[in-house]
């Protein structure tokens, strides 16, 4: 089965302009390199070069931003839902 992931619009140029995708992974670190490898390109975008999440980018799993479970050690399971949020900056 899987878990779904949400792809945020800026992402989307990597997916085939594909809002919601379904990935194989056990934990978000097994998610974060399942989407490069499903999705090339991506990566850099929602991973820094040594694998973790970077500042600017909130995931989230069944609605719980990672930061506040285990981080990239996050463990999913099937059906789980996934969003990938980056911060928005700019305005007044």
């Amino acid at each position: 089965m899987g878990v779904k992931v949400y792809i945020p619009t800026p992402y989307r140029r990597f997916t085939g302009n594909q809002s919601r995708v379904e990935v194989e992974a056990t934990t978000v670190a097994q998610l974060l390199h399942e989407l490069e490898q499903q999705f090339p390109g991506i990566g850099a975008q929602i991973a820094d070069e040594n694998g973790d999440i970077p500042g600017y980018l909130n995931v989230y799993v069944n609605s719980e931003e990672v930061r506040t479970l285990q981080g990239k050690d996050t463990a999913l399971a099937d059906g789980d839902e996934i969003s990938v949020i980056p911060a928005m900056a700019g305005g007044r």
